[in-house]
């Protein structure tokens, strides 16, 4: 009874700081299961942690959405790009021995981290307009009065879609600490646009890459549908309570909250990698 109390708790914890990043939550739930179930295979634990991101990213775009701050013209051709590579990453993570698979997404994190900190040290509310052939302008008013308006390259989107489709079953992360930070720097979304409309695209590839475990027969384990609805249950309202924190929450603190997590993380799996 405990232990499931304390999924739970770990359900509501990630669904909040998952949502309120925009990156689904897998960064922190990939980590805790290494941690704590050792005994998991690599690809029992991505499957794990695509569900939940999937349950989280469905809540938190629900949210998103009563808020007015999705991007869906973007969203939408950005998750139809993420599906191909959804669905490789899933039939690929099964051939990764485990100590790589621990190397590699500590490293990733760590990477990410830095980045982070580098770029986002003066995160603004609204992004530079770019007047190039190619871009795309927006503007966009959510359901407080405030308008974000943008310009994007959507080549650029579906490159970075395409590769985040790939990572994000083949390392349980959601995909969302990468689509976020490269629509806030390298598309020029402001960054409550960016958490949005990110998680709202999880919502489409985490979904597309649970279908394809579930075909697979990933999730014929008892025990693991079980955890997952567990950590599902504290999901959900986990979920709300980010999308609403995040209107009372800066640009800036949001990423900067980010690589914190990410560098903690990345340095205690790295540590049991090795």
């Amino acid at each position: 009874m405990e232990s499931n109390i304390l999924i739970i708790a770990a359900g509501l914890f990630i669904g909040t700081v998952g949502t309120l990043i925009g990156a689904g939550g897998g960064f922190i739930l990939v980590p805790l299961l290494l941690i704590f179930y050792p005994e998991l295979s690599p690809e029992m634990v991505t499957a794990i942690s695509i569900a939940v991101v999937s349950v989280n990213a469905i809540s938190g775009t629900f949210a998103y959405a009563r808020s007015g701050r999705i991007d869906y013209r973007a969203g939408i051709t950005f998750a139809l790009y993420t599906i191909p590579g959804s669905i490789l990453g899933v039939l690929t993570v099964k051939y990764i021995p485990q100590q790589l698979f621990n190397t590699i997404f500590g490293i990733l994190l760590l990477v990410l981290a830095g980045y982070l900190f580098y770029k986002n040290r003066n995160a603004i509310l609204n992004a530079n307009t770019v007047h190039k052939q190619g871009y795309r302008q927006h503007t966009l008013t959510d359901n407080k009065g405030i308008t974000y308006t943008y310009s994007y390259n959507p080549l650029y989107g579906n490159l970075v879609s395409i590769v985040v489709g790939y990572i994000s079953p083949l390392l349980g992360i959601g995909g969302g600490i990468i689509h976020v930070p490269a629509m806030v720097n390298w598309l020029k979304f402001p960054v409550h646009v960016a958490t949005a409309t990110s998680h709202f695209i999880l919502a489409v590839m985490a979904t597309v890459s649970v279908i394809v475990h579930a075909i697979s027969g990933t999730y014929n384990n008892e025990g693991t549908v079980q955890m997952i609805l567990l950590l599902a249950l504290g999901v959900v309202p986990g979920a709300q309570l980010g999308a609403l924190l995040s209107h009372k929450i800066k640009s800036n603190v949001i990423i900067q909250s980010l690589a914190v997590c990410m560098i903690l993380v990345g340095i205690r799996i790295l540590v049991k990698a090795f």
